[in-house]
């Protein structure tokens, strides 16, 4: 199985830091790597590719359908 993609920084963190941020790398199969961008060696978080559809549609307020 091939690795998550590099990880990038989101778009909606802040800057200084003191900032929440996160980082987020596209997997195999439509899926998303995420970990925190302070403390990277904590760990990472997968979602499959439908997880990560319903999470952020549930964060643009359209809900998530089965969720």
């Amino acid at each position: 199985m091939k690795g998550p993609t590099p990880f990038r920084k989101s778009s909606y963190s802040g800057a200084g830091g003191a900032s929440e941020c996160v980082e987020v790398a596209h997997t195999s199969g439509g899926g998303r790597a995420v970990r925190d961008s302070k403390d990277t060696a904590r760990g990472t978080a997968f979602f499959g590719a439908g997880a990560w559809r319903a999470f952020t549609a549930q964060l643009r307020g359209g809900g998530a359908d089965g969720v």
